[in-house]
């Protein structure tokens, strides 16, 4: 257990059982949001590295334009798949 997981966890002690299992729900969503976040910057590099190309002007061209279109939309596709296939697997448990 890491020290910020020990401090939390010391912390936590303080409070009733039902506050502290709201807290750690609630740290678990922003944690959620937070690698959710870093996923969404990773992707939006991804993509403009792959369509951008040189100094962006005011305005996208058609090609970066379509490019980044279909980036946005494959990442969304597999985000999706991911997202059915681990709800299936959560189902067969």
């Amino acid at each position: 257990m890491s020290q910020q997981q020990q401090t939390q966890a010391q912390g936590l002690e303080s409070f009733d059982e039902n506050t502290r299992r709201e807290l750690q729900q609630f740290l678990e969503q922003e944690q959620t949001k937070a690698r959710i976040q870093t996923q969404i910057h990773e992707f939006t590099d991804t993509c403009w590295d792959l369509c951008i190309k040189g100094q962006p002007q005011s305005r996208f061209s058609r090609g970066e334009q379509a490019c980044l279109a279909n980036c946005t939309d494959r990442f969304l596709d597999a985000s999706l798949f991911i997202v059915k296939s681990l709800e299936e697997r959560k189902g067969q448990m």
